[in-house]
């Protein structure tokens, strides 16, 4: 089975493709620059492993949570390949996407969190089941200071904590985990080969729908502060204690 895997949703940009399992990437850090790269790093990993875009069976978006415009993106695409090519499509979570790396690390029970600026983060946990990353707590978005951590088995270890989120607010969400991770990765970025790792087994189950039905994973509908809560912000970090 031959698939496609797509994801925008941060800062990075990733293509992914699986030819009857064998699996190859590119990945770059993009900025804003999704829409001039993309295209490209599509067209020349087709190129490399020497097929055409109608010799794909299925394909996978990246939907989310991370930055709008980026989900856009890369929603957008995907749909738009798959409506042309009448083919079947699945969306994967960028939280599960971190979560899957981590688990192909050893990891047992993993937070994945993202910072989603505008004092929030999304965040999620996993588990380990069968060498894939299966929702253990919703993913949602949480002021980070407020957020109420996942309880954890006592053998939930090793834990994983990764994503930008860890790195924005690492003291504050470690300080509200009951258990110390294994490790902490804030640098850790959504793959689009680790969607596809989760998307083979929905292919395999029959669960892949028609591409017009890929919905971003948002998880809030709010771009930005509004003028009046930026300003709040700005004399709160001025009255910080030094």
């Amino acid at each position: 089975m031959n698939l496609l895997a797509i994801d925008t949703a941060t800062e990075a940009c990733s293509v992914a493709l699986s030819i009857d399992g064998e699996c190859r990437e590119r990945f770059e850090i993009a900025g804003r620059e999704h829409s001039q790269k993309l295209p490209a790093m599509f067209a020349s990993l087709l190129a490399e492993a020497g097929i055409a875009a109608s010799q794909l069976d299925g394909l996978v978006a990246g939907i989310g949570p991370g930055s709008f415009a980026g989900v856009r993106i890369g929603v957008s695409f995907v749909k738009g390949l798959g409506l042309g090519l009448d083919r079947p499509a699945v969306g994967i979570s960028s939280l599960a996407m971190l979560a899957q790396a981590a688990v192909a690390r050893g990891a047992q029970v993993v937070v994945p969190a993202i910072d989603a600026r505008m004092n929030q983060i999304y965040v999620g946990a996993y588990r380990a089941q069968q060498g894939f990353a299966a929702l253990l707590d919703a993913e949602t978005v949480q002021d980070p200071k407020l957020w109420l951590a996942p309880i954890l088995r006592l053998d939930a270890n090793p834990l994983a904590a990764v994503g930008s989120g860890w790195l924005a607010w690492s003291e504050v969400l470690l300080s509200r985990l009951a258990q110390t991770p294994a490790w902490v990765d804030g640098s850790a970025l959504p793959h689009a080969l680790d969607a596809l790792v989760l998307a083979q087994a929905e292919f395999a189950a029959g669960s892949a729908r028609s591409a017009s039905e890929l919905i971003p994973n948002y998880l809030r509908n709010r771009v930005a502060l509004t003028q009046t809560e930026q300003i709040a912000a700005r004399l709160a970090a001025r009255q910080k204690p030094v």
